[in-house]
């Protein structure tokens, strides 16, 4: 059985291959059905390639494959022993930059593919950054085609040294390099012995051993309410006055008998009992999605956050965060009036200030921006009409994260990372 689940999304410039290596992983681990392999290998003969286009299994849309490019985020599932995964294949072109933010956000780990013939590209950089700006704790500069250029030691290693003096920019926390050919399945699966200088693990035994358990905040108790469960079974007396608040836990640990707080009302009781859809449990951690029952009737309803009373989330009706602008049809400028969707709480903001639009491929800050267009990102001060029970993004994704909406056409139109909750 698999023990946890890694969520990792790939990144990279356009034509480095990311499709092509989820292939790879997909044929070499033994996770493709049959009738899907067919299907790849008759597409193949039919475009006149010589080899299966392991890509296909995750381009699916038309467009995709008749221009050799991913567009959506295509999201593919598959499991060893060790691990289950779930893949989000980013798309690398710099119009789609708000899809590979959406299949980064909630990432455990990217992997940043490089061509090496073509070194570190702009969109190297760019989704570098954007995955260090999303705080996605574990990062693999994956070193593509090296079949290219006759395995090369000496290019892998000036690739490395490029990047890594790149990485000194950035917040990065673990970095791992790893030499590989997607297309021959070089590193990928199995140990390459065309690099016998290369003394690493190969991709997948990297992705089945990297530590995740620690990245999740254990320590601030977070639960935002998302569901109030009031079955009123009059032939059934535990239905009868059953109230249980569900949702997701966020950051923490909870236990029955444990001292919680209820936000806004700052009311203190203990919890009675969790339970969950296989029956109760006696503890609760990220991410279950739980039903916590309580010793006392307080008034809780959605949107509402239990927490511990000497651990409080800020309560702030102004937020200075960074936004990744995904909107065509209008950009955000000061002044603008936004939905701002946060943990399980909506409520309405007015954008005070721009403060700077920053270049993701230089990280320099323009502080005379008069706004933001589609993929750009910023920071910005946003005033809500309610108070927001928040943390910074870096000390917890969930509630530290958000989503803009537009409300005249309830379109998500940016996406954001609290850096600061007065």
């Amino acid at each position: 059985m698999s023990t946890d689940i890694l969520r990792f999304a790939t990144a990279g410039s356009v034509d480095d291959g990311k499709s092509t290596l989820i292939g790879r992983l997909l044929f070499d681990s033994k996770s493709i059905f049959e009738d899907q392999l067919d299907a790849v290998e008759r597409t193949s003969r039919g475009r006149g390639e010589e080899q299966t286009n392991l890509a296909l299994l995750t381009d699916g849309l038309r467009a995709e494959r008749e221009q050799g490019i991913t567009i959506d985020v295509a999201y593919r599932y598959f499991a060893t022993p060790r691990r289950t995964f779930i893949i989000a294949d980013t798309p690398g072109h710099i119009q789609y930059t708000r899809n590979m933010v959406t299949g980064a956000s909630t990432s455990d780990l990217a992997i940043i593919l490089v061509d090496a013939r073509k070194g570190l590209q702009e969109q190297s950089r760019r989704h570098a950054f954007l995955t260090t700006l999303l705080q996605v704790p574990h990062l693999v500069l994956a070193v593509n085609k090296m079949d290219l250029v006759d395995y090369s030691q000496e290019r892998f290693e000036e690739i490395q040294r490029e990047f890594s003096a790149f990485a000194t920019k950035l917040d990065v926390t673990d970095l791992t390099f790893i030499p590989i050919s997607a297309l021959h399945g070089d590193n990928v699966v199995d140990r390459s012995l065309n690099m016998p200088w290369y003394e690493g693990p190969s991709l997948l035994h990297h992705l089945e051993n990297v530590h995740i358990a620690s990245d999740r905040n254990l320590i601030d108790v977070r639960f935002p309410v998302q569901y109030v469960v009031r079955p009123h079974r009059a032939d059934d007396p535990e239905l009868h006055d059953y109230r249980g608040y569900a949702g997701q836990v966020a950051g923490g640990v909870l236990k029955p008998g444990d001292e919680v707080m209820h936000l806004p009302s700052g009311l203190t009781t203990r919890i009675a009992r969790i339970v969950t859809a296989d029956g109760e449990v006696g503890e609760a951690f990220p991410p279950m999605s739980v039903t916590l029952l309580l010793e006392d009737d307080i008034d809780i309803s959605r949107g509402d956050m239990i927490c511990r009373p000497n651990n409080r989330p800020a309560a702030s009706q102004d937020i200075d965060a960074m936004v990744c602008w995904m909107s065509e049809s209008r950009r955000l400028t000061p002044r603008s009036k936004l939905l701002l969707k946060h943990t399980t709480r909506t409520a309405k903001v007015l954008v005070r200030d721009l403060k700077y639009r920053i270049d993701v491929n230089t990280l320099h800050r323009d502080e005379d921006a008069p706004d933001l267009s589609l993929n750009e990102i910023g920071r910005v001060s946003l005033r809500s009409t309610q108070p927001l029970f928040a943390d910074e993004y870096r000390r917890n994704r969930l509630t530290g994260g958000f989503i803009l909406i537009d409300e005249g056409t309830n379109a998500t139109v940016g996406a954001g990372m609290i850096v600061n909750a007065d």
